[in-house]
């Protein structure tokens, strides 16, 4: 795999695919400009070389072509803003305007095209829609880690169509920090898994067991795991055909010496509202009527005892609907002692993409631990083991 360090992009034009699907508001203003940021070092970096950048992401999941709420037009001013160049905009990815802006690139130019997604070629992984984009630029670059899961045609079909294909920062700090918690995790190792659903996190969860020493269980995955030991959960989120699965997790974790810990409390509302009544029950006794929405005073001071005690921290999912702030401050209690091991004891930590990653971000913790990943389901099957085409097509 050719490392972008190692490669000089002098005179190249590079057709980068980045991440771009950032959040915005009904303004169309963006409210997390966390993936824009990790990509700038990459685009520098060829600037810098002397190089020009074309650069071609999606945004959300248009279903019928063209589609304003998401054009990549509205993050331009923003691009511009970070990475301090005038950056020029295409309003197709492919087609006669583009070719003609690329063509027409400069070194030390930037050209961001059109959402790729306005063509359903892009997730088919269309052969021929990948070459019309290969024909936009000399070298490729991938740097979008977020999308690497995915065979489309922009994230791994176009590396056919080159002989220069190199990898960005950000897709090599993504590989790099995930081998360094699979391969080379010092102890004791607490990998934290949140959000709602046993079966999204199944194939991780039995991966670490063999790895980790404890194995810390929040969010809505908690009320499967709770009912299936027999305690009352209320209308709170289950998957009734997992609390097998759920067992044997338990079950699993004994046989191997891992420490399952799981919460004391639950803050429970009767609900789902940022504005409802509110209670806390200990786990095992949600009245009907009420769900649980967040972890107890309890269990954060449980969780954050393990955490502060560990030496490597992985961190997926929330700890409840930290999007209301009424059951926010379980994933709160969760950020400050990640950050707080890492900082006064020198952990690792990676926090695992997705929501956590926005968590952590807004609270302003991003900085203070050792790596945020910008890929949640990426970063998810590349811990499972699975060979990612994104990945792949840069071999």
């Amino acid at each position: 795999m050719i490392t972008l360090d190692s490669y000089n992009f002098k005179d190249k034009k590079a057709l980068v695919r980045v991440d771009f699907n950032v959040p915005l508001n009904e303004q169309f203003e963006i409210t997390d400009n966390t993936r824009i940021k990790a990509t700038i070092p990459t685009i520098k970096k060829i600037l810098a070389d002397g190089g020009s950048c074309i650069l071609m992401s999606h945004l959300g999941r248009p279903k019928d072509g063209p589609t304003e709420k998401y054009s990549l037009k509205h993050i331009v001013q923003a691009l511009s803003l970070i990475l301090g160049v005038s950056v020029k905009f295409a309003d197709d990815c492919v087609g006669e305007q583009a070719t003609e802006l690329a063509g027409a690139l400069k070194p030390g130019e930037v050209l961001l095209l059109e959402n790729l997604r306005f063509y359903k070629e892009e997730t088919k992984g269309d052969v021929d829609f990948a070459e019309k984009l290969s024909k936009l630029g000399d070298v490729w670059v991938n740097d979008a880690f977020g999308t690497a899961h995915r065979a489309h045609a922009s994230t791994a079909v176009i590396g056919q169509f080159f002989v220069d294909k190199v990898c960005g920062y950000v897709m090599q700090a993504e590989i790099d920090n995930a081998q360094h918690i699979l391969e080379n995790a010092e102890r004791p190792f607490t990998a934290i898994m949140g959000g709602a659903k046993i079966s999204d996190k199944i194939l991780i969860i039995e991966k670490l067991l063999d790895k980790v020493d404890n194995l810390i269980i929040g969010g809505g995955m908690t009320y499967t795991f709770t009912k299936a030991l027999g305690g009352e959960i209320g209308n709170s989120l289950l998957e009734a055909d997992k609390q097998e699965l759920a067992l044997s997790i338990i079950e699993k974790a004994k046989e191997k010496g891992v420490k399952i810990i799981m919460p004391l409390d639950t803050l429970i509302a009767d609900d789902f509202s940022n504005d409802a009544n509110t209670q806390i029950v200990k786990r095992g006794e949600i009245p009907a009527g009420w769900e649980g929405l967040d972890i107890g005073p309890e269990t954060s001071v449980l969780f954050a005892e393990t955490i502060l005690k560990s030496k490597t921290v992985l961190w997926n999912g929330p700890m409840g609907v930290f999007e209301f702030p009424t059951f926010a401050k379980g994933t709160k209690a969760i950020a400050d002692a990640v950050v707080k091991a890492t900082e006064e004891n020198n952990a690792f930590s990676l926090i695992g993409g997705g929501d956590s990653a926005a968590a952590i971000n807004n609270a302003g913790m991003g900085e203070r631990v050792s790596y945020v990943s910008t890929g949640g389901g990426a970063l998810l099957e590349y811990m499972e083991g699975k060979v990612l085409p994104g990945v792949a097509a840069l071999s």
